[in-house]
């Protein structure tokens, strides 16, 4: 491994509290599902990003570690239980998530705007990011998202044009451009994507990724190292250098984006506050 892929960890009181307070409550998180490398120090400063819509996801993207099969019915209560959650342990900003649903006839979306009117509902002041599936291209899907009360909507494109179909093989690049476009086209929330590097792009294809996102009105961007989850086949092609991320972000800068987030532990979720400041 790189040495730059070597980091002590943080304390683990605060962030094993807030395991064990979501582990009560049946609380689930994308931090747990995808085994995330920054679990530990988001859990310890009070950054949580739930995973709504249960932990099964109907697609098989190759990098991602959530579990895939059938899923089980919609859990009515969720959205109480994540508002409970935020109040709990007094959240300043939350990032709401989910698998793919492509069982359900809105997508999920119906559930997302529960759970945000929730979040709302009992903690007024709590920033609410939403990172949403593609909804199978069901614009009213997105609208109703957008229109829901959420302070950022967030879709991530996850690589390059080129690898979409071995990486995710179910889901459409262009449908997800489309996605990021239709959000902004509302001008309600400010839009956001986020993409990995490391699985064989090269660097005119990210380039091209990143006027792509632009060209939505999409305004924040994520850029991240691809970690190879265990037992996935799809293996890390390259391990970007610390100045490699920061010639990226300049790029996407002079692109036109207003804000972005490029390092190794980057994820779209990680840190996600701070776009905003």
């Amino acid at each position: 491994m790189p040495s730059w892929l070597l980091r002590p960890l943080p304390p683990s009181g605060i962030s094993k509290e807030v395991n064990e307070y979501l582990k009560s409550r049946c609380v689930e998180t994308v931090c747990a599902n995808s085994r995330c490398p920054n679990m530990c120090e988001c859990y310890s400063t009070g950054n949580v990003s739930f995973l709504i819509l249960g932990n099964v996801c109907t697609r098989n993207c190759l990098f991602c570690a959530v579990k895939k099969g059938s899923p089980r019915e919609i859990n009515r209560s969720e959205p109480e239980t994540i508002a409970g959650a935020v109040k709990k342990l007094r959240l300043p900003y939350a990032v709401v998530t989910s698998v793919t649903r492509d069982d359900l006839t809105d997508g999920g979306a119906g559930h997302y705007r529960a759970v945000v009117k929730a979040i709302k509902r009992v903690s007024p002041l709590t920033t609410v990011e939403v990172l949403t599936p593609d909804f199978s291209g069901s614009m009213e899907a997105v609208e109703l998202v957008t229109q829901s009360g959420v302070d950022v909507f967030s879709h991530n494109m996850e690589t390059v044009e080129r690898l979409y179909s071995r990486i995710r093989p179910l889901s459409n690049y262009f449908g997800s451009l489309l996605v990021l476009a239709c959000a902004a086209s509302f001008k309600k929330v400010p839009v956001k994507s986020g993409f990995m590097v490391g699985l064989g792009e090269t660097e005119e294809e990210i380039i091209r990724l990143m006027k792509d996102i632009r060209e939505t009105g999409c305004d924040l961007l994520t850029i991240g190292q691809y970690l190879r989850p265990k037992g996935s086949p799809l293996k890390v092609e390259e391990y970007i250098r610390p100045e490699g991320f920061e010639s990226l972000k300049a790029k996407a800068c002079e692109i036109g984006f207003k804000k972005v987030a490029s390092g190794t532990f980057v994820r779209s979720s990680y840190r996600a506050d701070e776009l905003l400041t």
